[in-house]
């Protein structure tokens, strides 16, 4: 959504680097740029002015004319600046003392509610709760059956006497609720409210009602990142007609200019909660405002890889990984197979390696990346014995066109894998020798031809603070800093490792001329 935004930004930036001093011309010239690139992303005129004003009242300060390099102060103010538009530091659900605790959602229709309920129970469940979703919205056609199944898929309770449809008081049902709630150990109710095309005071009284009948702890205000500057108008009349608490970002994955986002905070003057960043309903979590400051800067977001890469690889799966580096164990194409599902879980490989500090400087190549290579990867180790798996080495020609067949692929993509994973088994290895376990370290370089390697400089033994991508991808890519390489990701005890593979084998098919023809 910020990629627009992004990319003006790096651009000026790029113009002050190289400058040993900057002038009262180059700060009036920069702050000039900066807010034409928040106007043109459509960020709402307040919150460009008092942005650009506190970017050059600060440029102008001791800090940067004392600085040894002007234009990186410049960018850390301006990455302050950017986290205070989006909030500070991000606030979190306020819980009743005495349960339940009652969350109710506004918003116009479209925006997202219905969907945000089953995204945000899901996350409750996660954290240890007992959500119940409650059918308030009886106007919308099928709102009433799309919110039961969300619960299904979430593995939550629906609280749903009416059918809806227009049929129903949505105030008596979010009132029983409460008292449904109680019966059955429910620490959290959810309540999904009807929402409007446009705001009228039909729409507002009812949502008053509602509010009032079940006393909510949280109003949270679903917002749709990609209406623009409509949707700041709107949050200001929810705020003013209902009282909203905080707010929730939908549909952060659209292709908008994302001034919504970037204003509604400073507008409203309530907290962003939540980010929903796609369809399915794990897309979602908590708001960080520094993260997506980094993010539009184009400076990553590591803390977010590093937690999503906890959730995908459990606690069994790095246990079992940690005792084989300790112990020398030998990795195999099982344990290979396990983290290449577990990466697929953390989602799209363009996301995981947008995530990463400078990746922001190769958009066009992250989005010509394509995950069906990993499918592939799967069948083919899928296609083996688990003899071959656990010892590929015996794994001859014959066997080679038996798995290729099975798999669908070529004799030279069998092929591939196998030399890729055994790139994959020396860095485990050197992992292991690496942990501070004699050992595993004698074990990992007792082999003559390990010895004969090293003479030769073709030792296989990571650089210290490698950066840059992984070997096969596109040429002319500028180097990652120092330890960000994605192969080394996580480098340590119950850490987890990209698979080694070749990323000219990830890029989409290009149609030829006769196709764009």
């Amino acid at each position: 959504m910020f990629d627009t935004l992004s990319d003006r930004l790096s651009g000026i930036f790029t113009k002050l680097r190289g400058k040993g001093r900057l002038t009262d011309a180059d700060i009036d010239a920069t702050a000039r740029e900066i807010r034409l690139a928040l106007l043109e992303a459509d960020v709402a005129l307040p919150v460009v002015k008092a942005f650009v004003f506190n970017v050059k009242e600060r440029a102008r300060g001791a800090e940067v004319s004392q600085a040894l390099n002007p234009a990186q102060q410049i960018i850390k103010i301006v990455h302050e600046e950017l986290i205070n538009v989006l909030g500070g530091e991000g606030r979190r659900l306020q819980f009743a003392k005495t349960p339940p605790t009652v969350i109710m959602l506004a918003g116009l229709q479209g925006s997202g509610k219905t969907t945000l309920a089953g995204k945000l129970s899901r996350w409750l469940k996660g954290q240890g709760h007992q959500p119940l979703l409650v059918a308030a919205d009886l106007q919308r056609p099928n709102a009433v059956n799309q919110l039961q199944v969300l619960a299904g898929r979430a593995g939550v309770d629906v609280y749903a006497p009416q059918p809806g449809n227009g049929v129903g008081d949505p105030v008596q049902v979010a009132k029983d609720s409460i008292d449904y709630a109680e019966r059955h150990a429910k620490d959290i109710v959810i309540v999904d409210t009807a929402g409007r095309l446009g705001i009228d005071a039909e729409m507002m009284q009812q949502a008053r009602d509602i509010r009032d009948a079940v006393s909510p702890d949280e109003v949270i205000f679903v917002i749709d990142a990609m209406v623009g500057q409509d949707a700041v108008q709107t949050a200001e009349a929810f705020r003013d007609g209902v009282g909203i608490t905080g707010v929730v970002l939908s549909k952060l994955d659209g292709d908008a200019r994302g001034g919504a986002a970037l204003s509604v905070r400073h507008v409203t003057g309530e907290p962003i909660l939540f980010a929903s960043t796609g369809e399915k309903l794990e897309d979602f979590d908590l708001f960080h405002p520094d993260r997506m400051a980094s993010r539009i800067l184009g400076m990553g977001d590591v803390l977010t890889l590093i937690e999503q890469a906890e959730q995908a690889f459990d606690d069994e799966q790095k246990e079992k990984m940690t005792s084989k580096l300790l112990g020398g164990e030998q990795f195999t194409l099982e344990d290979f197979l396990e983290q290449l599902i577990a990466v697929r879980r953390m989602g799209p490989i363009a996301n995981i390696l947008g995530m990463m500090p400078g990746m922001g400087q190769m958009k066009a190549q992250l989005d010509e990346l394509d995950d069906s290579h990993f499918d592939r990867v799967t069948a083919i180790i899928r296609s083996m014995t688990p003899g071959e798996r656990t010892n590929p080495k015996i794994i001859n020609g014959s066997r080679r066109a038996r798995i290729a067949n099975g798999s669908g692929v070529t004799v030279m993509d069998v092929n591939q894998l196998l030399n890729r994973f055994t790139d994959a088994q020396k860095m485990m290895k050197q992992m292991g020798g690496m942990m501070g376990l004699p050992g595993a370290r004698r074990k990992a370089t007792k082999s003559p031809k390990n010895k004969r390697k090293g003479t030769k400089g073709g030792s296989s033994r990571p650089r210290a603070g490698g950066g840059g991508l992984p070997a096969g991808f596109p040429g002319g890519m500028p180097q990652l800093p120092p330890g960000m390489d994605p192969n080394a990701l996580g480098g340590g005890p119950g850490g987890f490792k990209l698979p080694n593979l070749d990323f000219n084998k990830l890029m989409k098919p290009q149609k030829d001329d006769d196709d764009k023809r």
